[in-house]
């Protein structure tokens, strides 16, 4: 029974869909949970939704834009009824689900149903509900084991695993998994390593491609459809000195493939860090090169003595060179200028 209170305000009726999910058929797809929230809601006299909707977003995050706006709402007080088609879809991480629909819900007083679960807020029968969020967590745990068991063999069998092409190349039409030559970001990529060549780092190589206007790697990448992120920034141009320093970086560029250059700890935490050489497979000229090995050594000879300007904006001539006799430690020049005598 929707109180009446609730029922004057928005009924906030939330879809997720993750990769995983999509392997299973129709019956968890996005258009399937509209129809089945939306039935739901009609039928109950609610007329009042809004739709919150995570696409190809893990349940083992809550960092999703569905979902952060519809908690925002929440806050706002704007939503009295929240409605799921079921516990896995809200999240599968039983802590945070057990906060929100427990805890958080409680406080703002907000209604909160998972339709083919049974469960209800209203009701003082989901004690089991807490069981059923641990299994949605066990699935997604389990999961993740398996797809990291077959991400780490097809790895070591040397397939590339990254499922966004770096930045100068594309997928290959008649073999994704092999890559060929971006026309329109490969003369960018040979760019800055000339660039880098005639004495120019990543800051000034990222200045000019700004000024220039030069689409940087994330808009490219996902204009030309390798990748849709939500998450790109406001501005098309905007280089930086990392953008730079990674394509510097990658052995990609002499047409050899790296796997495992990352890691996450676990598969509820989705900080990437970067593995240590030692842990990297290296395979060897497995697509067209857009550097030369000797553009490469002269480049990476230069990177090793990183020659980074003061604070008066300028180089100078022994930066990166010098080091510490007693803890072989960079030196670095600081140039500061003498303010005048005070009489």
């Amino acid at each position: 029974m929707i109180r009446q209170s609730n029922a004057e305000k928005v009924t906030a009726l939330y879809c997720r869909l993750s990769h995983d999910d999509e392997l299973q058929g129709d019956s968890n797809s996005i258009i399937n949970q509209k129809q089945i929230l939306s039935d739901y809601a009609v039928k109950h006299g609610l007329s009042n939704y809004r739709f919150y909707v995570d696409d190809g977003i893990s349940g083992t995050t809550f960092d999703r834009e569905g979902f952060k706006n519809m908690i925002s709402d929440v806050e706002s007080g704007e939503v009295g009824t929240v409605i799921v088609k079921d516990m896995s879809r809200f999240g599968r991480d039983y802590l945070k689900v057990g906060y929100y629909t427990e805890i958080m819900f409680a406080e703002f007083d907000v209604h909160f149903i998972a339709i083919n679960d049974g469960v209800d807020s209203e009701r003082e029968d989901n004690d089991f509900t807490p069981i059923r969020n641990l299994f949605n967590e066990f699935y997604a745990k389990d999961t993740s084991r398996k797809i990291r068991a077959v991400w780490k063999a097809n790895g070591n069998a040397g397939e590339r695993i990254a499922s966004v092409p770096v930045y100068g190349y594309k997928k290959d039409p008649l073999d994704p998994k092999h890559l060929i030559i971006d026309e329109e970001a490969a003369p960018i990529v040979h760019r800055i390593y000339q660039m880098c060549l005639s004495g120019m780092g990543p800051y000034q190589i990222a200045a000019v491609l700004s000024d220039e206007k030069v689409i940087c790697p994330s808009y490219h990448i996902n204009n030309i459809g390798m990748c849709r992120r939500t998450n790109l920034g406001k501005n098309p141009y905007g280089w930086n000195s990392s953008n730079v320093a990674e394509i510097l970086e990658r052995k990609d560029y002499l047409g050899h493939t790296t796997n495992f250059k990352c890691k996450r700890k676990s598969y509820k935490s989705h900080k990437v860090i970067k593995n240590p050489i030692e842990d990297q497979r290296i395979f060897y000229n497995t697509h067209e090169p857009i550097i030369t090995q000797d553009e490469w050594d002269a480049v990476q000879k230069i990177r090793i003595s990183k020659r980074r300007r003061n604070n008066s904006g300028k180089t100078n001539m022994f930066s990166g060179l010098l080091y510490c006799a007693d803890c072989g430690g960079r030196l670095n020049y600081n140039y500061k200028e003498a303010k005048p005598a005070q009489s």
